[in-house]
This record gives C-alpha cells, sequence and structure tokens, in this order.
C-alpha cells in the first residue's frame, strides 16, 4: 500500500513526454587484469570561468551523472561574488561525450535572480534517458534561514541528454515537510547534494533521491512524485542526520550513507549509515567505525552487480580536516571496505603550490571502467574567506584503487 500521511502527497509536473532508446546493454569489464590508470585535472576554476557576464569566483557542491548515451554531467553551484554559501549562485554544468577527455564549456540550468540555486541532485531514468534534477533555494536576503518559505525544492528536467532543462518548477509544498518530528518548523532544508537511483531489484524502475530526514521517490518516471519522513522499522523519527546519500543493494534494500548532524557527529567523528526500504523503514542510522569523517558531505556509486558485486565510497577520510580524499571499495555489499587508497597518490596538476584539495564530491562510473569523481579544490591564498573553490575531476580505475591499502577488518557499519 501507498503511504497516505505525508508520503501519500503527489505531485503532478506538467512535462511533455519523450521517447527516447533505451539504455544499452553495458559494456563487459575488461577480462584480463588492467594496469593502473588515473587523470586528474581542474574541470571548474574559480575566478577564471565566466557566463552570461558572470565571472565566477567560486564553483563548489559537485553532481556528476553518466546519461544512457553515456554522456558526463557535473552539476555545480556557480558562486558569482565570494565562497560563501548564500547570495547570488546559480546552478551550472558542463558536458563530456569521450569519458570526461573533454568538456564543453559552462552552461546555465537555472540562474533566475540574486538569491542561491544550489544543493544539485540528479538523477537519470534509463528507461527514458530523462535526467532530474532538484534543487534548494533560498530567496534573496533569506540568511539566516529562520522560516518554511526560506529554504524551497525545486525540480527542472532534460530530455536531451542534458542540452536543454525545463523550466524549474516549485515542488516545496509536495515534497518539504511543514515540521520535524519535535514539532517545529522545518526551516532548514537540503536535497542530497549529490545523486539518486533508479532501483532495478526491488520497485525496479523506482527513482529514488534522498534528502534531509526523508526520502523523495517516483513510481511513475517522474509524472508524479512522493515523499517519505525517515523512520525505524519500529516507527521512530530519524532526524540526527543531513546530507544525504543513497543507492541499491543487491537484496533490493536501500543503504543510506549520510552526514551527521553537529551533535551526533561529535560522539563518534563517523560516517552514519542505515539500511532499509522508503515504505518499511530504516535500521537506525549507526557510526560506521571504519569511515572517519570530518563533518563534510561524501559520495557513494554502485559500481557493478555481477559477482563480485562492488559499491564505492568517497570522503575525506580525517575527523578533522577535508582535505585527506580517499576512494573506498567493498566487495560485501557495504559491510566492509576492503580496499582503499587516498587521492593524493595521484596529485592534481601544480596541487604542492596552488591547491588544497578536498570537500564535498560526487562519483559516476564512466563507459570505460573507471570511477569518476568531482572533489572539491581550495585555492591556498592567505584569507580562506576570499579564497577561489574550484572542482577537480579525477578518473580511476579499480587496479588503481586495489594498489593502495587493503583492509579487510575494516567495518562498514552494517
Amino acid at each position: 500500500m501507498r503511504p497516505t500521511t505525508t508520503a501519500g502527497l503527489v505531485l503532478s509536473l506538467a512535462l511533455a513526454s519523450t521517447t527516447a532508446p533505451a539504455a544499452a546493454r553495458p559494456a563487459p569489464e575488461p577480462a584480463a587484469a588492467a594496469a593502473e590508470s588515473h587523470s586528474e585535472r581542474i574541470l571548474f576554476n574559480g575566478g577564471d570561468e565566466t557566463f552570461n557576464g558572470i565571472t565566477y569566483h567560486s564553483f563548489r557542491i559537485p553532481s556528476l551523472i553518466r546519461t544512457t548515451n553515456d554522456t558526463l554531467i557535473a552539476f555545480v553551484e556557480g558562486r558569482a561574488a565570494h565562497n560563501g554559501d548564500f547570495g547570488n549562485i546559480n546552478l551550472l554544468y558542463k558536458r563530456s561525450t569521450d569519458n570526461g577527455a573533454t568538456w564543453s564549456g559552462l552552461r546555465e540550468v537555472i540562474g533566475a535572480g540574486q538569491g542561491t540555486w544550489g544543493n544539485p541532485t540528479a538523477v537519470v531514468d534509463r528507461s527514458n534517458n530523462r535526467v532530474w534534477l532538484f534543487v534548494n533555494h533560498q530567496p534573496e536576503g533569506a540568511d539566516p534561514v529562520d522560516s518554511w518559505d526560506d529554504r524551497q525544492v525545486w525540480v527542472s528536467s532534460s530530455a536531451d541528454d542534458g542540452l536543454t532543462w525545463s523550466a524549474p518548477v516549485d515542488v516545496s509544498a509536495t515534497l518539504k515537510p511543514r515540521t520535524l518530528a519535535g514539532g517545529g518548523s522545518w526551516n532548514w532544508d537540503a536535497v542530497g547534494p549529490g545523486v539518486g537511483v533508479q532501483t532495478t531489484v526491488r520497485d525496479p524502475g523506482r527513482l529514488v533521491v534522498p534528502a534531509q530526514h526523508r526520502t523523495i521517490y517516483s513510481d511513475d518516471h517522474g509524472a508524479t512524485w512522493r515523499v517519505q519522513p525517515l523512520r525505524t522499522t519500529s516507527g521512530a523519527a530519524m532526524e540526527q542526520t543531513g546530507e544525504a546519500t543513497v543507492l541499491e543493494l543487491a537484496d533490493g534494500s536501500l543503504y543510506r550513507n549520510d552526514r551527521a548532524t553537529s551533535s551526533v557527529w561529535e560522539t563518534g567523528r563517523r560516517r552514519y549509515v542505515a539500511r532499509g526500504t522508503v515504505e518499511s523503514g530504516f535500521t537506525p542510522f549507526a557510526p560506521a567505525d571504519c569511515l572517519l569523517d570530518p563533518e563534510n558531505e561524501a559520495s557513494t556509486l554502485r559500481y557493478n552487480t555481477d559477482a563480485p558485486a562492488r559499491i564505492v565510497f568517497v570522503n575525506s577520510a580525517s575527523t578533522g580536516t577535508r582535505t585527506k580524499m580517499r576512494v573506498r571499495v567493498s566487495e560485501d555489499e557495504g559491510r566492509t571496505w576492503g580496499y582503499s587508497r587516498p587521492f593524493a597518490d595521484a596529485p592534481l596538476p601544480g596541487e604542492s603550490a596552488t591547491y588544497r584539495e578536498g570537500g564535498y564530491s560526487s562519483t559516476a562510473k564512466t563507459a570505460d571502467h573507471h570511477v569518476a569523481a568531482l572533489v572539491e579544490v581550495n585555492e591556498n591564498t592567505a584569507s580562506s574567506a576570499t579564497s577561489h573553490r574550484s572542482i577537480a575531476f579525477r578518473k580511476v580505475n579499480l587496479p588503481w584503487i586495489k594498489g593502495g591499502v587493503a583492509e579487510p577488518g575494516c567495518d562498514g557499519g552494517i
């Protein structure tokens, strides 16, 4: 049965239906052991890139997806005047049709007004190649966020592989609850940031978008969207985490790997994980002993489903700094993380003199069997308040990751 409370609210989006070719069968993994492979570059260069008359001071908060046509789309917040979280911030992107070897120039999804368009969270419907992009919007002057209206949820979509985008629609009335479990107003809000998933095992074809304290989902290819507040399998509300990731496990359950709220994080300084389903609830979030966390966003990725099935996790593996980015691989559905390697093993060009890499990330698997990652970079100027922020694009293959550290006892917390 469908939920009948908040989760039963339905949004009808008046978007024209489209027909696109079905996703091509994935190319098989290389049969022979491949050599280690990696590449790295600055993709969005803060202070050096201009679009529509704005030279963007900084780029932050990435979201990376691969379409059914094997196009990579890299979304970011373009921060016009400074690196802060508020002000004139627009939702920008670049496209690559050759697995990240070359990229388009800057393009814009949303840039209306002087407010903040941020927290890009994209998901691909692989039945028709429509790309959905959820974002948060703060009107100009809504800082601090102290009312429900100050932080809204909007959605746009593309039916042509990211070349053009529909006019964004405000979906807050349906997809942002009014009150928290304790009765307070649900003022601050965050979708993702990062990516959603389309399920293949349980409820096949369902689009799932992770969001603060809840799951946004569609069972009809985005014609309508529903919301289900997070709760445990016993029915208790789950509101101790914020920036959210999600992927589908082999048994069809969903895996959440989230950033803990400040008070919870202080007790463990770890990533907090849970598994379950949209309707039935999740196990209570618990700290993953192995996954150190400096109170920051992270990213997860389903790499493959054939044996050995693998998932990938990227974050700063530290309790005190965002500049120790590490990529991990699990071959037992996140119970342990058996291999890991720091991105510092493949330094960015000029990193030692100019860049301090680390922060938010987003990952996707490329058609040439690499893990692609967008990673934030802080250009190390004298003042962190005025430092330009940029976004690096990395590609590494499994042999490169496994050439790092074997950690068979790295407990994943589920």
